[in-house]
């Protein structure tokens, strides 16, 4: 790979990830986390794709025969690695002391991943299709795979936001209900993608439901904000 290739997947993977990422931060202007701290999730959920490459390697030659399989084992793979990015990087620590932190965190995880994801993507489709081919793929992945990775962790922070104040079984509840539902949102998109292979149309309205489900997260956003501390 030459470094001009490099250099543009780079440029094309991390910058619009970093675009994303200051949008959301905006959510948390009342009490932004400290930096030191978004930027470590964000280089975790990086880190967290060089663990998940051998791993979904390993699932596609298993279960090679079934591609459903693998996209589940995928889904799992990738929203279990980004939930433990943010924790080893941030939700353990204990500036994680409201409510919308479990958001913030994962969410900057999940860009860390797009992030290197994306320029893997990229730096394939600039040596086979030329500047045109890259940038195309940039986009879509700008207004798709990057926010399909916002929406699943976001989902997994907003279940986690609403056990903040609770007991511990309830907790670990809400944890459960909000893997399952990252896992089921990260498959879903994956499998309607498949199926949608090489029809733009099909493509363009799966993006048209992702956007449906950030505004719903933005409103999520709304809700957790609004969550307090019981009085005792």
């Amino acid at each position: 790979m030459s470094p001009s290739t490099l250099f543009y997947a780079l440029l094309g993977g991390v910058l619009p990830a970093l675009l994303w990422l200051w949008f959301w931060l905006r959510e948390d202007r009342l009490h932004p986390e400290p930096r030191a701290l978004i930027m470590a999730s964000f280089v975790w959920g990086m880190i967290a794709v060089l663990l998940a490459l051998p791993a979904e390697q390993w699932i596609s030659n298993k279960y090679a025969s079934t591609m459903t399989l693998v996209i589940i084992g995928w889904a799992i793979t990738e929203e279990v690695l980004k939930y433990l990015a943010s924790y080893v990087s941030a939700l353990r620590r204990r500036e994680n002391d409201e409510p919308i932190d479990s958001l913030i965190y994962l969410i900057t995880a999940a860009l860390g991943f797009a992030a290197l994801e994306n320029t893997l993507f990229l730096a394939g489709a600039f040596k086979t299709g030329g500047i045109a081919g890259g940038v195309d793929l940039g986009i879509l992945r700008f207004v798709g795979a990057s926010l399909l990775h916002v929406v699943s962790s976001g989902a997994l922070g907003f279940f986690l936001a609403l056990g903040f104040y609770k007991r511990q079984t309830v907790k670990e509840i809400d944890f459960f209900i909000g893997v399952v539902a990252a896992i089921v949102l990260h498959t879903l998109f994956n499998l309607f993608i498949l199926k949608g292979a090489g029809n733009g149309l099909y493509t363009f309205t799966i993006f048209g439901f992702v956007w449906l489900a950030v505004i719903l997260l933005l409103i999520g956003f709304e809700k957790v904000k609004q969550l307090k501390k019981p009085s005792t």
